[in-house]
């Protein structure tokens, strides 16, 4: 992959950062903390990690950046400000890696926000959801988080990655110069 990273990149970070963050605001007002900062954290923003098979490193940087903001308005801290951003970093990442089979790629990024959020710190934080309380504490809260993550990415970010990846939307894409890491297919 050749990537030369310029100001239109840049700015495309700072959109998909913006994106994340105002989504994530946006769900935590309407529809409750607990679903952005809780046991059962369906980050309906994460889909956007998705989108770094068609965009590529401008996403990684935005949904890292957009989680580092997001975090820090949360409830546990340094912690979560910098183990939570890698998490986004490291899904995202794999997403690019694997984007030549986007629904897997989709389906493992969402296992490293389970295991380093769920499995890694938020279960001293938070109680896991009583539906798992048989699995040890940390077992239970990486279920969880992976799941929520599996139908924020592999559900809903797939999803979105199919629609972006229609032939007219990657050539109006191409055409304001936005960089894409696929050509122009309906189809994986």
């Amino acid at each position: 992959m050749n990537f030369r990273f310029d100001a239109r990149d840049l700015a495309l970070s700072g959109v998909f950062a913006g994106l994340y963050a105002v989504l994530n605001l946006v769900q935590m007002v309407t529809v409750g903390n607990p679903t952005i900062f809780g046991p059962i954290q369906l980050r309906v923003a994460d889909c956007l990690i998705a989108l770094a098979a068609l965009l590529g490193l401008p996403v990684v940087f935005g949904v890292t950046v957009g989680c580092v903001v997001v975090n820090a308005l949360g409830p546990f801290g340094p912690v979560d400000i910098v183990f939570g951003s890698i998490a986004n970093l490291i899904a995202a990442s794999l997403v690019i890696m694997l984007r030549k089979k986007a629904l897997l790629a989709c389906i493992i990024g969402a296992f490293p926000i389970g295991v380093i959020v769920g499995g890694g710190y938020l279960w001293i934080f938070a109680p896991a959801p009583t539906e798992l309380e048989f699995l040890p504490q940390w077992v239970a809260m990486a279920v969880s988080i992976t799941v929520s993550s599996l139908i924020a990415i592999a559900g809903i970010g797939y999803t979105l990655l199919r629609i972006m990846n229609r032939p007219g939307i990657i050539e109006s894409l191409k055409s304001r110069g936005l960089k894409t890491l696929v050509d122009a297919q309906a189809n994986e």
